[in-house]
């Protein structure tokens, strides 16, 4: 009991214990181009409510943002250089529906044209290296370790407040792979492994690829999408039917990016309810 109690007052003396707040909802996001943000951001999307924050996962100087530290949620939330995303209305909504003593954090670690093996922590160094140059570029703004970022970033958010969910949306270069739900599996199932998680308490909310309807050159891919609650029973898929889409087939508009965000927000409004 002695070791128990010299063990609570190391944390709080640390800082760890005083600092958490259960009132701050934190939620990872990773994935490729359409968790990137590939739509232009407007100037409707750079006005926020400070209850809504990102934490930085890449040094911006021409946003004032440092790495590893929480601001304003303003696009763009994933790279200096990238655009809307779905963490953008996924965020605005919670804070919208949630009691007013709740903040909501994002951070986001993606890649454009990226295969879920980038973030298998055991296999991605593989990967890129076998990568075309302008993937090696985007890699190696996360120390060329996408995966080991969001975790590093994750830990410093967890001193703030509580990891409450994991957002997804990548498939697109893995069209047709039947294996993808267990290589997505095996990527959540080290996240929650090496942040102290808990399955039942934090789900895994997966986007589709652009719909048929939409002329989605990817969209035979939300048919395995769909089975991949059938590997992770707190997984939960976001349908992309009516989700605006750009002509190349493959990434949604910007209005296409604010309606998937929501119901992202939506689903998990509910699981947090």
């Amino acid at each position: 009991m002695k070791t128990k109690w010299v063990l609570i007052l190391m944390l709080f003396n640390s800082g760890f214990l005083a600092a958490q707040d259960p009132n701050f909802y934190i939620f990872l996001a990773f994935g490729q181009s359409n968790m990137e943000g590939h739509a232009r951001y407007e100037a409707q999307d750079t006005l926020v409510n400070e209850r809504f924050q990102v934490m930085s996962a890449v040094d911006c100087p021409e946003f004032g943002r440092t790495m590893g530290e929480w601001y304003p949620a303003r696009s763009p939330l994933c790279r200096c250089k990238t655009g809307l995303t779905p963490t953008d209305y996924f965020g605005r909504t919670l804070i919208k529906n949630l009691p007013d003593s709740i903040k909501v954090g994002v951070i986001n670690v993606s890649v454009g044209g990226c295969k879920i093996e980038l973030f298998d922590k055991e296999n991605y160094s593989s990967y890129i290296a076998e990568s075309p140059d302008w993937l090696k570029n985007m890699a190696a703004e996360y120390d060329n370790n996408p995966y080991g970022r969001l975790v590093e970033m994750a830990q410093l958010a967890q001193k703030d407040g509580v990891i409450k969910g994991i957002l997804l949306h990548q498939g697109e270069s893995n069209t047709g792979d039947t294996t993808w739900p267990e290589k997505v599996s095996a990527v959540y199932n080290n996240l929650l492994s090496d942040l102290n998680l808990e399955s039942i308490e934090t789900p895994l909310l997966a986007g589709e690829m652009v719909s048929a309807e939409q002329g989605g050159k990817c969209a035979s891919m939300n048919a395995i999408v769909g089975t991949l609650p059938e590997l992770i029973p707190n997984a939960h898929i976001i349908s992309s039917k009516d989700c605006e889409a750009v002509d190349d087939g493959l990434h949604f508009s910007a209005e296409g990016y604010r309606k998937l965000g929501r119901r992202y927000a939506y689903q998990m409004l509910l699981l947090l309810d």
